[in-house]
């Protein structure tokens, strides 16, 4: 009598199988075409009780056409990055930078005082300081 030896899978094997499976379900894998387009400007924000701090990349925009507008809790970025002009008789094999115009709304924790937020441009990448508004810092309550 012959007896067949099958290999049980490991719970790590099995795990990976699944991952896979998913992964072509719900169409991953298949490069990053068909993961959509990056968000532009990328963004950092850091929060403390004094306000928030954000960094935006912006390679190749100029500070004069960079429109930043502030409205209670909500920051718009918007603006026009130029296109590249190509050289005389090149033609394109890859475009991965973006051009044109964009614009980035984000929503904050908390109200920003518009009148105090400072930005600059600095070797591409825009740095913001977005003071919170007086009546929204956290006070502490004396106990009597």
């Amino acid at each position: 009598m012959l007896y067949r030896r099958y290999a049980i899978p490991s719970i790590w094997e099995e795990m990976e199988r699944v991952e896979r499976q998913m992964n072509r379900a719900m169409g991953r894998g298949l490069g990053r075409r068909w993961m959509g387009t990056p968000t532009y400007p990328a963004l950092n924000v850091w929060l403390n009780d004094d306000g928030a701090y954000l960094t935006a990349e912006m390679p190749g925009v100029d500070s004069a056409s960079l429109d930043i507008k502030v409205t209670g809790q909500t920051l718009t970025i918007s603006g026009e990055r130029p296109e590249e002009p190509m050289p005389e008789g090149a033609c394109c094999q890859r475009q991965e930078r973006n051009f044109g115009q964009f614009s980035r709304t984000i929503e904050l924790p908390f109200a920003v005082q518009a009148g105090n937020v400072e930005a600059r441009l600095e070797k591409g990448i825009l740095h913001m300081r977005l003071p919170r508004a007086e009546a929204d810092k956290p006070r502490q309550i004396a106990v009597k």
